[in-house]
């Protein structure tokens, strides 16, 4: 006569087992979940940096919420926050443009330049603009493209030079006062109070992110920058879309450079100096990844914000001109650590879905 023990404490090994199996399985799911939360925080994350500025500096100075300075601060914000948004298509498609600010001294040299002739026709001036940044852009990314050079920031840093030099060499050192009525509207302007500059800056930032968020040469983008071996092999017209992206750097360069003209009515062959950093350094603390493929329109403008915040809250607190290196710096390690933090996080929660799905 046998015994069915041994059938007992099998079925009794295969509830214990499928009930780890269980505990292993919901273990996973909230692994995963804090993952997800976790990613979401950090890419919402720009949005929470600037409020808790905001914040924090309308409590330390009682006048930074005062419709004058949130004018100005608008204001002075706009030319970064135009040169950012250029500047994010170009790292999304993992390069960079440094020429930016030399681009824009040579657009407003050149307007200056126009003004002497007796050419004051403010459409034209505008049209000389952005066509000017245009072209400088789509030199830029032939360069990179056809010209075998693939390394973006030396043709950039290479550029930065020739435009610099060209803007110096055309007004011969000298600064040329008084810009057409366009020109200062579009740069100094308001409307109802609210600065020109930042309405149009809104405009082209609503614009733009419906280009790349709802539009194929969008996708391209991002295709582009993600895996650009994949994107080409799949059909998407890499060249074309580099180039594409490096035109628009230049066109708001051109743009950018409208709105410094028309804020200070004048056009040296020194403006843009140093904003090429401001607009890579927005990029980034909007959440922007060096690696390429990653990148939004709205957190590039907030990272602008940031910029302008931090400048214009130690302004008012009187705090030395220097401090502000000091902390924009340290946002940019802070911007670069997230940024690291987000790809690691990321790649915790690919392997966990991978290894659900075996």
């Amino acid at each position: 006569m046998g015994w069915n023990l041994p059938n007992v404490t099998n079925k009794k090994s295969l509830e214990t087992t499928s009930d780890e199996v269980s505990s292993g399985d919901h273990g996973e799911a909230g692994a995963s979940l804090g993952l997800e939360i976790g990613l979401r925080l950090l890419r919402t994350g720009p949005a929470f940096i600037l409020l808790a500025l905001v914040v924090v500096m309308a409590i330390l100075n009682e006048y930074f919420l005062t419709i004058r300075n949130l004018q100005n601060l608008c204001t002075q914000t706009a030319m970064v926050a135009a040169l950012a948004l250029g500047q994010l298509l170009v790292i999304v498609v993992r390069g960079v443009d440094v020429s930016v600010g030399s681009v824009l001294g040579l657009t407003v040299v050149i307007s200056g330049l126009m003004m002497d002739a007796g050419y004051t026709n403010g459409l034209m001036h505008v049209v000389v603009f952005i066509a000017v940044g245009a072209l400088f852009g789509a030199f830029n990314g032939f360069m990179i493209v056809k010209g075998g050079i693939p390394l973006p920031l030396i043709v950039t840093v290479a550029t930065l030079g020739i435009g610099r030099g060209m803007a110096l060499l055309l007004s011969g050192g000298s600064e040329h006062i008084g810009m057409t009525p366009v020109v200062e509207f579009a740069g100094n302007g308001s409307i109802y109070g609210i600065p020109v500059p930042a309405i149009l800056v809104g405009i082209l930032t609503i614009l733009l992110a419906v280009f790349t968020l709802k539009t194929l040469w969008g996708r391209w983008i991002y295709a582009v920058g993600g895996n650009p071996d994949i994107a080409n092999w799949l059909g998407v017209p890499r060249d074309r879309v580099v180039m594409s992206a490096y035109i628009i750097c230049g066109a708001m360069a051109g743009f950018a450079g409208i709105l410094y003209a028309g804020r200070t009515d004048a056009a040296s062959p020194l403006a843009g100096a140093g904003m090429e950093l401001d607009s890579v350094t927005a990029v980034i603390i909007g959440g922007a990844s060096l690696f390429g493929g990653r990148g939004n329109i709205v957190n590039a403008l907030i990272g602008a914000l940031i910029i302008g915040v931090i400048r214009n809250g130690l302004n008012l607190m009187s705090v030395s001109p220097f401090w502000e290196a000091i902390a924009i710096g340290a946002s940019i390690l802070f911007a670069l650590e997230l940024d690291v933090l987000r790809r690691y996080l990321e790649e915790k929660l690919r392997a966990r879905v991978a290894r659900s799905l075996r």
